[in-house]
C-alpha cells in the first residue's frame, strides 16, 4: 500500500505541479499520481475538493499534508537530506533563489505558461522590458551558482539534481519553449536539466496527455 499520494495538473502546462512532482520523485516518496485536467477557463473543481489553497501540486504523505510547490521541496528534503546543498553558504543561497523564483518572475511567466509541446518558437511580438529583465535576472542566478557552487558537475550546485534546480526546471521548459537564447553557461544548463531522466520523463509523459486537454489559452500564444 502506497504512502499518500501526490495530486498534479496537466504535465505539458503545470508548471508548479513539475516541481512538486520533482521533489516527490527526487525523495522517493512512495505515493501515488492523481492527474487532474486543468480546466480550459483557469478554476479545476476537481482540485478544489482536494487541496485547502485549491491548487497544485498538493502531497499526502503518512498522514501529513502539504501544498505549495517550496513548502513541499522543504519537506521532501527532510524526508531525503541532501536535496538541499551540505555547505551551508551554499543551502543558503539555494533556498534565497528558490524563494525568488516562487514568489518572482511575473512578466515572463504571464508572457510564456508553460507548455512543453511547443519548440523554440519565440513570442510573434517580441519581448517586454519587463520580461527581458527577468531572462536576465534569471541567467545572472544560473551563472552565478554554477561559478561559485557548480564547477563539479552539470547542475546549480554540482553533480547532483537538487531542490534549486527542481524549483527552476520550469522556467528551463519556458526557454527552450519560446526560443530565448540566455549566455552560454546558461544554455549549457538549460542542456542538463532537460536531458535529466526526471525531466525527461515528464517531457514523455506530457507528450502522451489526451490531444483534449489541450487548451487555446495556452496554444494559441502566438
Amino acid at each position: 500500500m502506497r504512502d499518500g499520494m501526490l495530486v498534479i495538473g496537466t504535465r505539458r502546462y503545470s508548471s508548479w505541479s513539475l516541481r512538486g512532482w520533482l521533489a516527490v520523485r527526487l525523495a522517493g516518496l512512495d505515493v501515488r499520481e492523481q492527474l487532474i485536467p486543468l480546466a480550459d477557463n483557469g478554476q479545476t473543481a476537481a482540485i478544489a475538493t482536494l487541496s485547502p489553497n485549491g491548487k497544485v501540486p498538493y502531497l499526502e504523505h503518512n498522514g501529513i499534508a502539504v501544498w505549495e510547490s517550496l513548502a513541499l521541496c522543504e519537506y521532501c528534503a527532510e524526508q531525503a537530506p541532501g536535496l538541499w546543498p551540505a555547505d551551508a553558504r551554499a543551502r543558503a543561497y539555494a533556498r534565497s533563489i528558490a524563494s525568488e523564483m516562487h514568489a518572482g518572475f511575473r512578466a515572463l511567466r504571464q508572457a510564456m505558461p508553460m507548455n512543453t509541446g511547443r519548440d523554440n518558437r519565440p513570442l510573434a511580438g517580441g519581448t517586454t522590458p519587463d520580461i527581458d529583465a527577468d531572462i536576465t535576472r534569471i541567467d545572472a542566478i544560473w551563472t552565478e551558482a554554477r561559478l561559485d557552487f557548480g564547477k563539479g558537475g552539470d547542475f546549480l550546485f554540482g553533480a547532483e539534481f537538487g531542490m534549486a534546480d527542481a524549483m527552476f526546471a520550469p522556467i528551463v521548459s519556458r526557454f527552450l519553449s519560446y526560443g530565448v537564447s540566455p549566455s552560454a553557461p546558461a544554455q549549457a544548463y538549460m542542456a542538463a536539466v532537460r536531458a535529466h531522466p526526471l525531466v525527461a520523463q515528464w517531457y514523455a509523459q506530457a507528450a502522451d496527455e489526451p490531444v483534449a486537454w489541450q487548451q487555446s489559452r495556452f496554444e494559441d500564444i502566438a
